[in-house]
Protein backbone atom coordinates (compact mmCIF):
# COMPACT_ATOMS: atom_id res chain seq x y z
CA UNK A 1 0.00 0.00 0.00
CA UNK A 2 2.62 2.59 0.87
CA UNK A 3 4.13 1.84 -2.46
CA UNK A 4 0.99 2.58 -4.24
CA UNK A 5 0.83 5.50 -2.57
CA UNK A 6 4.14 6.73 -3.90
CA UNK A 7 3.14 6.29 -7.14
CA UNK A 8 -0.56 8.17 -6.95
CA UNK A 9 1.56 10.64 -5.55
CA UNK A 10 3.79 10.96 -8.26
CA UNK A 11 0.80 11.00 -10.69
CA UNK A 12 -0.97 13.74 -8.44
CA UNK A 13 1.90 16.17 -9.08
CA UNK A 14 1.41 19.21 -11.40
CA UNK A 15 2.89 20.26 -14.69
CA UNK A 16 4.78 23.01 -12.60
CA UNK A 17 6.49 20.47 -10.42
CA UNK A 18 7.40 18.25 -13.16
CA UNK A 19 8.92 21.28 -14.83
CA UNK A 20 11.22 21.74 -11.96
CA UNK A 21 12.17 18.47 -11.23
CA UNK A 22 13.82 17.68 -14.67
CA UNK A 23 15.65 21.37 -14.49
CA UNK A 24 17.34 19.99 -11.63
CA UNK A 25 17.93 17.16 -12.54
CA UNK A 26 19.65 18.52 -15.79
CA UNK A 27 21.77 21.12 -13.74
CA UNK A 28 23.12 17.78 -11.68
CA UNK A 29 24.06 16.15 -15.23
CA UNK A 30 25.62 19.31 -16.47
CA UNK A 31 27.84 19.73 -13.26
CA UNK A 32 28.59 16.18 -13.44
CA UNK A 33 30.02 16.20 -17.32
CA UNK A 34 31.77 19.84 -16.37
CA UNK A 35 34.11 18.45 -13.81
CA UNK A 36 35.14 15.36 -15.91
CA UNK A 37 36.30 17.02 -18.88
CA UNK A 38 37.20 20.66 -19.75
CA UNK A 39 36.40 22.43 -23.26
CA UNK A 40 39.69 22.86 -24.81
CA UNK A 41 41.09 25.98 -25.92
CA UNK A 42 40.35 27.30 -29.56
CA UNK A 43 43.82 26.37 -31.45
CA UNK A 44 46.62 29.39 -32.18
CA UNK A 45 47.10 30.82 -35.53
CA UNK A 46 50.21 31.05 -36.65
CA UNK A 47 51.93 34.02 -37.75
CA UNK A 48 55.39 36.15 -38.54
CA UNK A 49 56.09 39.31 -36.51
CA UNK A 50 58.56 41.39 -36.61
CA UNK A 51 59.95 44.96 -34.59
CA UNK A 52 58.91 48.26 -35.64
CA UNK A 53 62.68 50.34 -35.74
CA UNK A 54 63.83 53.11 -36.82
CA UNK A 55 65.09 53.72 -40.40
CA UNK A 56 66.83 56.06 -42.22
CA UNK A 57 63.30 57.29 -44.36
CA UNK A 58 64.13 59.07 -47.30
CA UNK A 59 61.66 62.26 -48.53
CA UNK A 60 61.95 62.03 -52.34
CA UNK A 61 59.88 62.20 -55.23
CA UNK A 62 59.54 60.42 -58.72
CA UNK A 63 59.72 62.02 -62.11
CA UNK A 64 60.11 60.94 -65.68
CA UNK A 65 63.02 61.91 -67.53
CA UNK A 66 64.87 61.95 -70.43
CA UNK A 67 68.81 60.49 -71.62
CA UNK A 68 70.13 62.86 -73.60
CA UNK A 69 73.80 62.39 -75.26
CA UNK A 70 76.44 65.14 -74.95
CA UNK A 71 77.64 63.66 -78.54
CA UNK A 72 74.43 62.82 -80.04
CA UNK A 73 75.24 64.55 -84.05
CA UNK A 74 72.32 64.73 -86.82
CA UNK A 75 74.38 63.64 -90.11
CA UNK A 76 73.17 65.77 -93.52
CA UNK A 77 75.13 66.09 -96.67
CA UNK A 78 76.89 69.56 -97.24
CA UNK A 79 75.86 68.90 -101.47
CA UNK A 80 72.82 68.19 -103.27
CA UNK A 81 72.43 64.93 -105.33
CA UNK A 82 70.98 61.21 -105.76
CA UNK A 83 71.98 58.94 -103.17
CA UNK A 84 74.18 55.87 -104.85
CA UNK A 85 74.73 53.66 -101.75
CA UNK A 86 74.22 53.16 -98.49
CA UNK A 87 77.22 51.85 -96.70
CA UNK A 88 76.14 51.08 -93.14
CA UNK A 89 73.21 49.77 -91.31
CA UNK A 90 71.20 50.89 -88.12
CA UNK A 91 73.08 49.83 -85.00
CA UNK A 92 76.13 49.62 -86.73
CA UNK A 93 79.45 51.03 -84.43
CA UNK A 94 81.57 53.20 -86.40
CA UNK A 95 84.51 54.44 -85.97
CA UNK A 96 84.98 58.61 -87.08
CA UNK A 97 85.60 59.24 -91.16
CA UNK A 98 83.91 55.77 -91.81
CA UNK A 99 81.90 55.92 -95.29
CA UNK A 100 78.52 56.17 -93.94
CA UNK A 101 76.71 57.14 -97.17
CA UNK A 102 77.55 57.70 -101.10
CA UNK A 103 76.10 60.54 -103.26
CA UNK A 104 76.52 60.49 -106.95
CA UNK A 105 79.25 62.48 -107.86
CA UNK A 106 79.72 62.59 -111.70
CA UNK A 107 78.79 66.47 -111.87
CA UNK A 108 81.19 66.95 -109.37
CA UNK A 109 83.69 65.12 -111.07
CA UNK A 110 83.27 66.31 -114.35
CA UNK A 111 83.61 70.08 -113.01
CA UNK A 112 87.03 69.36 -111.25
CA UNK A 113 88.30 67.87 -114.23
CA UNK A 114 87.71 71.03 -116.10
CA UNK A 115 89.34 73.27 -113.47
CA UNK A 116 92.14 70.85 -113.50
CA UNK A 117 92.19 71.67 -117.32
CA UNK A 118 92.31 75.13 -116.61
CA UNK A 119 94.53 75.29 -114.29
CA UNK A 120 96.82 73.30 -116.68
CA UNK A 121 96.26 75.63 -119.42
CA UNK A 122 96.99 78.79 -116.91
CA UNK A 123 100.28 76.73 -115.68
CA UNK A 124 101.50 76.78 -119.95
CA UNK A 125 100.92 80.07 -119.74
CA UNK A 126 102.35 81.74 -116.86
CA UNK A 127 104.94 79.52 -117.78
CA UNK A 128 105.39 81.23 -121.12
CA UNK A 129 104.90 84.75 -119.54
CA UNK A 130 108.29 84.00 -117.36
CA UNK A 131 110.05 82.81 -120.47
CA UNK A 132 108.74 86.47 -122.25
CA UNK A 133 110.08 88.58 -118.82
CA UNK A 134 113.39 86.72 -119.07
CA UNK A 135 113.90 87.37 -122.86
CA UNK A 136 112.81 91.80 -121.81
CA UNK A 137 115.29 91.71 -119.31
CA UNK A 138 117.83 89.97 -121.48
CA UNK A 139 117.07 92.67 -124.18
CA UNK A 140 116.55 95.52 -122.03
CA UNK A 141 120.09 94.62 -120.39
CA UNK A 142 121.45 94.96 -124.13
CA UNK A 143 119.73 98.39 -124.65
CA UNK A 144 117.60 96.34 -127.34
CA UNK A 145 114.06 97.26 -125.78
CA UNK A 146 112.79 99.66 -124.03
CA UNK A 147 111.95 99.96 -120.24
CA UNK A 148 108.22 100.65 -121.54
CA UNK A 149 108.63 96.48 -123.33
CA UNK A 150 109.99 95.31 -120.19
CA UNK A 151 107.06 96.53 -117.77
CA UNK A 152 104.46 95.03 -120.15
CA UNK A 153 106.12 91.66 -119.91
CA UNK A 154 106.63 91.81 -116.21
CA UNK A 155 102.87 92.73 -115.45
CA UNK A 156 101.81 89.81 -117.91
CA UNK A 157 103.97 87.33 -115.53
CA UNK A 158 102.22 88.76 -112.84
CA UNK A 159 98.82 88.46 -114.08
CA UNK A 160 99.14 84.50 -115.38
CA UNK A 161 100.77 84.39 -111.93
CA UNK A 162 97.72 85.58 -110.17
CA UNK A 163 95.38 84.06 -112.40
CA UNK A 164 97.20 80.85 -111.93
CA UNK A 165 96.94 81.46 -107.81
CA UNK A 166 93.05 82.25 -108.52
CA UNK A 167 92.72 78.26 -110.71
CA UNK A 168 94.53 76.56 -107.74
CA UNK A 169 92.38 77.76 -105.14
CA UNK A 170 89.40 76.98 -107.51
CA UNK A 171 90.51 73.18 -108.29
CA UNK A 172 91.35 72.97 -104.06
CA UNK A 173 87.42 74.11 -103.55
CA UNK A 174 85.81 71.98 -105.98
CA UNK A 175 87.84 68.92 -104.79
CA UNK A 176 86.66 69.54 -101.32
CA UNK A 177 83.02 69.26 -102.59
CA UNK A 178 83.42 66.08 -104.37
CA UNK A 179 85.10 65.16 -100.77
CA UNK A 180 81.82 66.28 -99.35
CA UNK A 181 79.55 63.23 -101.91
CA UNK A 182 80.99 60.66 -99.91
CA UNK A 183 79.62 61.35 -96.45
CA UNK A 184 81.38 60.18 -93.22
CA UNK A 185 80.73 59.79 -89.82
CA UNK A 186 82.37 62.81 -87.74
CA UNK A 187 82.83 60.67 -84.51
CA UNK A 188 83.22 57.29 -82.94
CA UNK A 189 79.86 56.33 -82.18
CA UNK A 190 76.61 53.95 -82.83
CA UNK A 191 74.64 54.37 -86.41
CA UNK A 192 70.78 55.64 -85.80
CA UNK A 193 67.78 55.13 -87.68
CA UNK A 194 68.45 55.41 -91.63
CA UNK A 195 64.99 56.85 -93.28
CA UNK A 196 66.46 57.31 -96.59
CA UNK A 197 66.66 54.89 -99.26
CA UNK A 198 69.13 54.41 -102.32
CA UNK A 199 67.78 56.81 -105.23
CA UNK A 200 66.48 59.38 -102.84
CA UNK A 201 67.15 63.31 -103.77
CA UNK A 202 68.79 64.20 -101.37
CA UNK A 203 69.22 68.00 -99.85
CA UNK A 204 71.51 69.87 -97.30
CA UNK A 205 68.14 69.45 -95.10
CA UNK A 206 67.77 65.78 -95.44
CA UNK A 207 68.41 63.94 -92.74
CA UNK A 208 70.42 60.71 -93.18
CA UNK A 209 70.87 58.73 -90.17
CA UNK A 210 72.66 60.19 -86.72
CA UNK A 211 75.78 59.21 -84.61
CA UNK A 212 75.20 58.68 -80.88
CA UNK A 213 77.92 58.19 -78.25
CA UNK A 214 76.16 56.25 -75.53
CA UNK A 215 79.14 56.62 -73.40
CA UNK A 216 78.37 60.66 -72.50
CA UNK A 217 75.15 60.98 -71.20
CA UNK A 218 73.01 63.00 -68.78
CA UNK A 219 69.65 63.02 -67.64
CA UNK A 220 67.28 65.78 -67.93
CA UNK A 221 64.86 65.91 -65.53
CA UNK A 222 61.57 68.68 -65.24
CA UNK A 223 60.86 69.50 -61.81
CA UNK A 224 57.46 71.13 -61.22
CA UNK A 225 57.51 74.72 -59.98
CA UNK A 226 56.14 74.18 -56.44
CA UNK A 227 59.19 71.94 -55.68
CA UNK A 228 62.00 74.22 -57.39
CA UNK A 229 62.57 75.95 -53.97
CA UNK A 230 64.13 72.80 -53.08
CA UNK A 231 66.42 72.08 -55.75
CA UNK A 232 70.26 72.63 -55.18
CA UNK A 233 73.43 71.35 -56.52
CA UNK A 234 74.42 67.86 -55.84
CA UNK A 235 70.52 66.39 -54.62
CA UNK A 236 70.83 62.87 -55.25
CA UNK A 237 68.93 61.50 -58.18
CA UNK A 238 68.18 57.31 -58.55
CA UNK A 239 67.61 56.12 -61.79
CA UNK A 240 64.52 53.79 -61.42
CA UNK A 241 64.20 50.82 -64.09
CA UNK A 242 60.93 48.84 -65.05
CA UNK A 243 60.65 46.73 -62.20
CA UNK A 244 61.53 49.05 -59.39
CA UNK A 245 65.45 48.49 -59.55
CA UNK A 246 68.00 50.97 -59.37
CA UNK A 247 70.02 51.62 -62.85
CA UNK A 248 71.95 53.65 -61.21
CA UNK A 249 72.70 56.84 -59.04
CA UNK A 250 73.48 61.05 -59.73
CA UNK A 251 73.60 63.91 -58.34
CA UNK A 252 72.23 67.43 -59.87
CA UNK A 253 74.94 69.04 -61.48
CA UNK A 254 73.08 71.89 -62.97
CA UNK A 255 69.55 73.77 -62.18
CA UNK A 256 68.53 76.09 -65.23
CA UNK A 257 67.65 79.23 -63.86
CA UNK A 258 64.76 80.04 -66.36
CA UNK A 259 61.51 78.31 -65.70
CA UNK A 260 59.84 76.35 -68.72
CA UNK A 261 57.00 78.95 -69.76
CA UNK A 262 55.31 75.83 -71.47
CA UNK A 263 55.55 73.09 -68.63
CA UNK A 264 55.77 75.74 -65.69
CA UNK A 265 58.64 73.02 -64.46
CA UNK A 266 62.73 73.69 -63.86
CA UNK A 267 64.76 71.58 -65.80
CA UNK A 268 67.86 70.20 -63.66
CA UNK A 269 70.94 67.72 -65.39
CA UNK A 270 72.70 64.63 -63.86
CA UNK A 271 75.33 62.62 -65.46
CA UNK A 272 74.77 59.15 -66.72
CA UNK A 273 77.52 56.30 -66.00
CA UNK A 274 78.58 54.92 -69.07
CA UNK A 275 78.54 51.35 -68.15
CA UNK A 276 74.38 50.97 -66.80
CA UNK A 277 72.58 50.03 -70.53
CA UNK A 278 70.87 53.08 -71.17
CA UNK A 279 70.27 55.23 -74.60
CA UNK A 280 70.17 58.39 -75.55
CA UNK A 281 66.33 60.12 -75.80
CA UNK A 282 65.15 56.80 -73.21
CA UNK A 283 62.42 57.62 -71.01
CA UNK A 284 63.19 56.62 -67.55
CA UNK A 285 61.61 57.04 -64.24
CA UNK A 286 64.29 59.37 -62.01
CA UNK A 287 63.59 59.89 -57.95
CA UNK A 288 64.96 62.88 -56.26
CA UNK A 289 66.32 62.03 -52.74
CA UNK A 290 65.43 65.93 -50.86
CA UNK A 291 66.46 64.93 -47.57
CA UNK A 292 67.12 61.63 -45.13
CA UNK A 293 66.04 61.55 -41.81
CA UNK A 294 65.26 58.46 -39.05
CA UNK A 295 61.66 57.44 -39.30
CA UNK A 296 59.52 54.19 -38.82
CA UNK A 297 58.45 51.98 -41.43
CA UNK A 298 56.38 48.99 -41.63
CA UNK A 299 55.81 46.35 -44.42
CA UNK A 300 53.63 46.99 -47.29
CA UNK A 301 52.26 43.78 -47.11
CA UNK A 302 51.49 43.83 -43.21
CA UNK A 303 48.81 46.84 -43.65
CA UNK A 304 45.45 46.06 -44.01
CA UNK A 305 42.28 48.24 -44.68
CA UNK A 306 39.36 49.03 -43.23
CA UNK A 307 36.53 51.63 -44.94
CA UNK A 308 39.96 53.07 -46.24
CA UNK A 309 41.65 53.41 -42.66
CA UNK A 310 45.00 51.33 -42.74
CA UNK A 311 45.55 49.29 -39.67
CA UNK A 312 48.38 46.90 -38.80
CA UNK A 313 47.75 43.78 -36.21
CA UNK A 314 49.90 44.10 -32.88
CA UNK A 315 51.61 40.72 -30.96
CA UNK A 316 50.49 41.80 -27.49
CA UNK A 317 51.74 38.95 -24.52
CA UNK A 318 48.14 38.23 -23.01
CA UNK A 319 47.24 35.73 -20.21
CA UNK A 320 50.29 33.71 -21.41
CA UNK A 321 49.89 33.51 -24.96
CA UNK A 322 50.26 36.37 -27.70
CA UNK A 323 47.11 38.12 -28.88
CA UNK A 324 46.84 40.16 -32.31
CA UNK A 325 45.24 43.26 -31.77
CA UNK A 326 44.13 45.85 -34.27
CA UNK A 327 46.08 49.29 -34.42
CA UNK A 328 45.34 51.73 -36.67
CA UNK A 329 47.67 53.88 -37.96
CA UNK A 330 48.80 56.63 -40.43
CA UNK A 331 51.03 55.89 -43.29
CA UNK A 332 53.26 58.17 -46.11
CA UNK A 333 54.83 57.25 -49.20
CA UNK A 334 55.90 53.98 -49.77
CA UNK A 335 59.67 53.64 -49.57
CA UNK A 336 61.01 50.03 -51.69
CA UNK A 337 58.50 47.38 -49.80
CA UNK A 338 57.70 49.40 -47.00
CA UNK A 339 55.33 52.37 -45.71
CA UNK A 340 56.72 55.19 -43.87
CA UNK A 341 54.39 55.26 -40.93
CA UNK A 342 53.41 59.16 -39.62
CA UNK A 343 51.25 58.16 -36.56
CA UNK A 344 49.73 55.03 -34.74
CA UNK A 345 52.78 52.69 -33.54
CA UNK A 346 56.39 53.41 -31.61
CA UNK A 347 59.62 51.85 -31.96
CA UNK A 348 59.95 48.10 -30.03
CA UNK A 349 56.32 46.87 -31.14
CA UNK A 350 56.14 43.54 -32.48
CA UNK A 351 53.44 43.70 -35.54
CA UNK A 352 52.27 40.69 -37.63
CA UNK A 353 53.85 40.78 -40.86
CA UNK A 354 52.78 37.78 -42.65
CA UNK A 355 49.31 35.73 -41.84
CA UNK A 356 47.29 39.14 -40.97
CA UNK A 357 44.41 38.24 -43.70
CA UNK A 358 43.65 35.45 -41.26
CA UNK A 359 43.12 37.34 -38.16
CA UNK A 360 40.57 38.87 -36.23
CA UNK A 361 41.04 41.43 -33.51
CA UNK A 362 41.91 39.41 -30.35
CA UNK A 363 42.88 36.14 -32.04
CA UNK A 364 45.33 34.14 -30.22
CA UNK A 365 48.58 33.72 -32.07
CA UNK A 366 51.96 32.00 -32.24
CA UNK A 367 55.31 32.71 -34.18
CA UNK A 368 57.09 30.60 -36.34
Amino acid sequence: MRGVRGVGAVRNMGLGAWIAAAAALLAVVSAGCGRSAAAPPPPRTLVRTAEVRQTAVEDSSEYVATIESLSSTLIKPEVTGELRAVLVTPGDRVQASTPLFQIDPARQQATVSSQDAARAAQVAATTFAKQQLDRARTLFKAGASSQQDLEQAQANYDAAVSQSTALDARLQQERVTLGYYSVRSPSTGTVGDIPVRVGMHVTSDTVLTTIDRNQDLEIDVHVPLERSADLKLGLPIELIGAVGTTLARTTIFFVSPRVDDQTQAVLVKGKVPADVGLRSAQYVRARIIWRTQQGLTVPVLSVLRINGQPFVFVAEPKGGALTARQQQIEVGDIVGDSFVVLGGLVAGQQIVVSGAQKLDNGTRIRTS
